[in-house]
């Protein structure tokens, strides 16, 4: 067998090895694909909203990657919504860095309404966080995701029409104020999506490849 022979053989050896591994890559995944009726067996009641509210915590937390730094105090014109003004909150539209920081803002609140501690003031005029630059931003709006995953979780049957009391969507149940949040997020990514595409940026979660939210900035 001459050497080229021996290289042809081999490559076709490596090209085999490789296409059987992505066939036991593509059997096992198949495999770990959970039908409805699996699902239903170990649902639960935190579990139903933790596993729904994973998507709008991708959707608002890469949007806030996307945008740049420098765009951060980019707001839409008043020409571009005539008199169109939010019907609480502030006067005027939010920049997108304002509308970062509510969100953040927001999300303890409502977990703190949830662990019946007292919420942060103001967060519909951007609370008391110092927060300011991207970094500081993507930080507090990482942290306040994960404050509210944790009060969600401890949501059951036992408690989830629990009253609950607080400036934010209350007064409430505790079931009630849960599907708030998810409403709330998913409200201002709309806006922070729209803000992205005036400066021709694709939200990622539009992306046919969307990328992965970092774990830390």
């Amino acid at each position: 067998m001459t050497r080229q022979n021996r290289l042809l053989m081999t490559i076709r050896i490596i090209v085999l090895i490789l296409v059987g591994i992505a066939f036991l890559i593509a059997r096992l995944a198949k495999t770990q694909e959970i039908t409805a009726a699996e699902l239903s067996k170990k649902e639960t009641v935190a579990s139903a909203f933790t596993r729904g509210f994973q998507y709008q915590e991708y959707q608002v937390r890469s949007a806030a990657e996307a945008m740049p730094e420098d765009k951060y105090g980019f707001r839409p014109t008043e020409s571009s919504f005539k008199n169109e003004t939010p019907g609480y909150g502030p006067a005027q539209l939010r920049t997108f860095a304002e509308q970062v920081k509510h969100v953040a803002c927001a999300n303890f609140g409502f977990a703190a309404e949830l662990d019946g501690i007292k919420p942060p003031d103001a967060c519909d005029k951007g609370g008391p966080s110092p927060a300011k630059s991207k970094r500081e931003l993507l930080i507090y709006l990482r942290d306040s995701f994960a404050a509210v995953n944790k009060s969600l979780a401890a949501i059951n049957t036992k408690n989830m029409l629990d009253p609950i009391e607080g400036p934010y969507a209350g007064p409430n149940t505790r079931l009630g104020l849960a599907t708030t949040i998810v409403w709330h997020a998913a409200d201002h990514y709309g806006q922070m999506a729209l803000y992205l595409r005036l400066n021709g940026i694709i939200p990622p979660s539009s992306r046919p490849d969307p990328p992965k939210v970092q774990d830390s900035y």
